[in-house]
């Protein structure tokens, strides 16, 4: 074994695929790249996300309290990319990037029409993002489109590179504990 920068942990063990969050304030869709969120719980499906008081989208997710998750897949990498690289602020990052906002059902962030999942969430528990910018959401609606040919998803390594799903394994049968959850 080689020792490794603990500064680098993340690079392990990052949570899942990358994400892009939307949200709606005042009239104004965003759309950010997220890499630091966990499952927390499956019924109610309750998701933790770090956003920071630095993110422009920060202030729409305390202020509204709902966003939608969207899952890109691996042909949207450079625009995932590129969306992480700008600010809402200063960009209509659906009009930048070519994009197509969707309405959703139950909440005003709109979805997105490029990517393979939306999650329509609403803000469940603050009491973390205090100290760790981390909020907890509850997903009210999935979506998801059957017919979209791509459906690898991206895994950011923590250094600008990215893993991309590959090859599928299917161990159900001795999923035997927990048979709810297939």
């Amino acid at each position: 074994m080689e020792e490794f920068p603990l500064s680098r942990t993340h690079f392990w063990i990052e949570p899942g695929p990358i994400i892009l969050v939307t949200t709606a304030h005042k009239d104004h869709a965003n759309i950010m790249t997220v890499g630091f969120h966990m499952m927390i719980e499956h019924a109610p499906p309750l998701i933790g996300l770090i956003i920071g008081p630095w993110d422009y989208s920060f202030k729409a997710l305390r202020a509204t309290k709902e966003c939608v998750i969207a899952i890109p897949t691996v042909d949207l990498a450079s625009k995932v990319v590129d969306i992480g690289n700008c600010s809402g602020e200063d960009v209509d990052k659906f009009q930048a990037f070519q994009l197509t906002a969707l309405q959703a059902t139950h909440i005003n962030a709109p979805l997105i029409a490029e990517c393979i999942a939306n999650i329509e969430c609403r803000v469940f528990d603050t009491r973390l993002v205090p100290k760790y910018n981390l909020f907890i959401l509850e997903a009210v609606k999935v979506w998801t489109d059957p017919n979209r040919k791509e459906r690898r998803t991206l895994h950011h390594r923590g250094d600008g590179t990215f893993a991309v799903d590959g090859k599928t394994i299917n161990l159900k049968k001795r999923m035997v504990k927990w048979p709810e959850f297939l």
